[in-house]
């Protein structure tokens, strides 16, 4: 009888707690209680937002069961045209050498969430998430024009091939059927926690993830890796990223393409939003080599003056991210900058002529990419290796000077 009487009293106690209380992590996230859109649908649509969470995310149906995954996080949910994003972070406070960078971003998100306050001092969580889903459309937006694809018209997801016309991939996000993920953690063991769940990894650094079935490539960020508590370095990393990811989407990532080329793009669209910080790949269980220097220009200038800078036929011998050195970092960089700068139709033609070639089947087909890649070069940049590797080295060295 005295037990029944304790629990009853706790069951009372239980009811008689807010909803809220009952739901912590539910209440935490309603799109309801997000300060800029409100959840309005009108709103959320003048902003580019197609949701604030309920949607598949990882191998789950619903961004709930990542909730679940990630009990320590409190994830803010958003999907854009083009991503579906999960960010765990705090508030943000604006640091003095940040401030005009992130003045023009905010501006920018102002237009079409009239509440936002560009000169705002310290940025809430929900607010930065809707600032990463900004970022990561204009990171989109940039890749789109360096491979020439604003025109370009993606077959509706579902769409199979018919063999007219060339060959686009299988969905409208750049050629892939499901949207690019993304989500931010802010420790070493949530990223661990949610990899092994969910593709049964034991990585503890960023990862990019190729979800095969569902047609989806991700990429997954703990912000105590060096430099990613930094805002700056947090959204070139992204940028890093994402070049590499949306490149590999782009007409479908069917195979892999050179490492030079995936490399300097990420690179080059990691620099554009800030050389302060910088991201390096390197091989699986491997340490990359990597440098803290902001000017890369003097280093490349270097390397092409003492006759040590690394070839194009040297570049496109390499087979896994450990043959990258920092000079040939250094290289990959400047050689994507110079075509995307010097020669950008050109590049974007070489591009989409290496990405979605078909075999004689009509199936994605990457084989004999060192002596496609020799063919493809030539004919869309119409120069050897030999003769870019001198055009490149005289541009480095009218443009990049010494110091």
């Amino acid at each position: 009888m005295q037990v029944s009487r304790h629990l009853a009293v706790l069951l009372a106690l239980a009811f008689a707690l807010p909803l809220g209380a009952q739901s912590k992590d539910l209440r935490k996230n309603d799109p309801s209680l997000c300060p800029w859109c409100k959840g309005d649908k009108a709103l959320m649509e003048q902003a580019g937002i197609a949701s604030h969470g309920e949607f598949a995310f990882g191998k789950e149906e619903s961004t709930r069961k990542i909730d679940s995954v990630l009990p320590t996080c409190e994830i803010k949910w958003i999907e854009t045209a083009h991503f579906e994003i999960g960010i765990a972070l705090g508030p943000h406070k604006v640091k003095q050498e940040e401030k005009e960078k992130l003045r023009k971003e905010l501006a920018r998100l102002q237009q079409v969430l009239p509440d936002v306050d560009p000169k705002s001092k310290i940025l809430d969580p929900w607010l930065r998430a809707h600032l990463y889903a900004q970022r990561c459309e204009e990171i989109y937006a940039r890749m789109l024009e360096i491979l020439g694809a604003k025109d370009l018209k993606f077959p509706p997801k579902g769409t199979l091939y018919d063999g007219t016309g060339p060959y686009l991939g299988t969905g409208p996000y750049l050629g892939q059927a499901g949207k690019y993920e993304v989500l931010i953690v802010p420790a070493e063991a949530n990223l661990t926690g949610f990899l092994q769940n969910q593709f049964g990894l034991l990585t503890k650094k960023t990862q990019r993830w190729n979800a095969m079935a569902l047609e989806t490539l991700s990429v997954t960020i703990h912000c105590s890796e060096e430099g990613l508590r930094e805002d700056e370095g947090l959204h070139g990393h992204l940028g890093f990223n994402l070049a590499i990811n949306l490149f590999d989407g782009f007409k479908h990532y069917s195979y892999d393409t050179p490492i030079w080329l995936r490399e300097g793009l990420a690179h080059m669209v990691e620099r554009e939003i800030g050389p302060r910080f910088n991201s390096f790949d390197s091989a699986e269980g491997g340490i990359a080599q990597t440098t803290r220097k902001e000017k890369w220009e003097p280093e490349v200038r270097k390397l092409v003056v003492g006759e040590k800078a690394p070839r194009m036929a040297e570049l496109m011998s390499m087979k896994e991210y450990s043959d990258l050195t920092l000079d040939r970092h250094y290289a990959t960089w400047s050689m994507v900058q110079y075509l995307a700068k010097h020669k950008p139709a050109e590049f974007a033609k070489f591009c989409g002529a290496l990405k979605g070639r078909l075999n004689a089947q009509r199936i994605p087909d990457g084989s004999n990419m060192p002596e496609v890649h020799r063919e493809l070069f030539k004919e869309h940049l119409g120069l050897s290796y030999a003769e870019f590797d001198r055009a490149w080295a005289e541009w480095v060295l009218a443009t990049y000077g010494a110091q």
